[in-house]
């Protein structure tokens, strides 16, 4: 399973730069809006620790991490709902993505153009929501009027599952209408089942990333809050969101270095343990509720992603469907058992190798072995 994450925002805010860092990718960026009109795909491996901890563990031949795909998504402008900027191919694109990162200018540069003239985080990112707000609506109002022709056939369960349709979207309509989002709505799970093949677009999970240069950057480092994060930060806190602080330009440079202690020392000089872009993907996967265990041995150690709370045969369809189909049992530990233990046989030793069946839940960290019917 790949996450799928969408890049959005305005014309010049800095998303195909955090692209182009996050997959070393060329995504095309120019000082001018549109010039992203395809949308550019990257696949980007997730940063795990735990991982690099059991290949020098196992010293397999080879070591593969999980993967999140990003899609830069042209910039939207006030108006893309009625097509404004080509913005009906921009929304068929976010339509498309699991989840969306929407960037938000937090930094000063008469140098480059912002497409409103000034630099405004709260009025940039009401400008994003009502535009995929106003975007939705069409959809809704599309789907009513399906739902109300089938009303009047005589089938009692398709009339039943039209009112279910006519339910949810009442309950989401005046959200939008209100330039809000279509995940606030207090909607059953068989509403949410029944409205699934409308797509909304502010149904999916959404978290702000707030572009700085390294001066604001520098001041987060030091323990500040820069005033445009601080706005960016409230917002996403009333949403129930996340805002993660990264520098575009930074995080581009910081992608070309390979030799790891430059790179750490690169690093350092803004006062940062990590790149932004790390705790991006971290902040997608958390979104979407998903979790990593972990096969390893000689031959391999690899990441795998399922969703939280999926129980060991999926887990094991994960790899392949034959592993689910026929799943016996699996046999598993935590990584920091091994981490702890150092080899497979003193974990066995610690009463800490367990066999679990078709009802365990996985955990997050899990190192999992499965026995199966071919």
């Amino acid at each position: 399973m790949a996450l799928n994450c969408g890049i959005v925002g305005l014309p010049n805010v800095g998303k195909s730069t955090i692209f182009s860092a996050l997959s070393s990718a060329p995504a095309e960026a120019a000082n001018y809006p549109f010039c992203t009109i395809n949308p550019n795909v990257g696949v980007v491996n997730v940063p795990d620790d735990r991982l690099d901890r059991l290949a020098a563990i196992f010293k397999p031949q080879r070591t593969i991490p999980a993967a999140v795909e990003f899609v830069d998504i042209a910039g939207l402008v006030k108006g893309a709902s009625k097509g404004e900027g080509l913005g009906n191919q921009f929304l068929s694109h976010i339509r498309e993505v699991a989840v969306y990162a929407h960037v938000v200018r937090c930094f000063d540069d008469p140098d480059i153009v912002h497409v409103n003239n000034r630099v405004d985080p709260p009025s940039d990112m009401e400008t994003i929501q009502v535009e995929l707000a106003l975007a939705d609506l069409d959809t809704l109002a599309r789907r009513r009027e399906r739902a109300e022709r089938t009303l009047k056939v005589q089938a009692p369960a398709e009339k039943k599952a039209a009112e279910t349709v006519l339910a949810a979207l009442a309950r989401i309509g005046p959200l939008l209408e209100a330039g809000g989002a279509a995940r606030n709505a207090p909607l059953s799970e068989e509403e949410a089942a029944a409205v699934y093949d409308c797509h909304f677009i502010t149904m999916k999970p959404q978290l702000y990333v707030c572009n700085l240069d390294e001066e604001g950057m520098r001041t987060l480092a030091s323990g500040g809050t820069p005033p445009y994060v601080e706005a960016v930060r409230k917002r996403a806190a009333a949403e129930g969101s996340e805002a993660v602080p990264i520098c575009g330009k930074f995080e581009a440079e910081l992608a070309g270095i390979t030799d790891p202690e430059e790179k750490r020392a690169f690093l350092e000089e803004l006062g940062l343990k990590e790149p932004g872009l790390s705790s991006l993907i971290r902040a997608a996967y958390r979104l979407l509720g998903l979790r990593t265990f972990f096969t390893a041995g000689a031959d391999e150690c690899r990441a795998w992603t399922i969703r939280a709370g999926d129980r060991a045969p999926r887990a094991a369809g994960t790899i392949h469907t034959d592993f689910e189909r026929g799943f016996i049992k699996a046999e598993v530990y935590g990584c920091g058992d091994i981490f702890q233990y150092g080899t497979e046989a003193k974990i066995k030793e610690a009463g800490k190798y367990r066999v679990e069946g078709k009802d365990y839940v996985v955990q997050d960290g899990d190192v999992m072995f499965f026995k199966f019917n071919a």
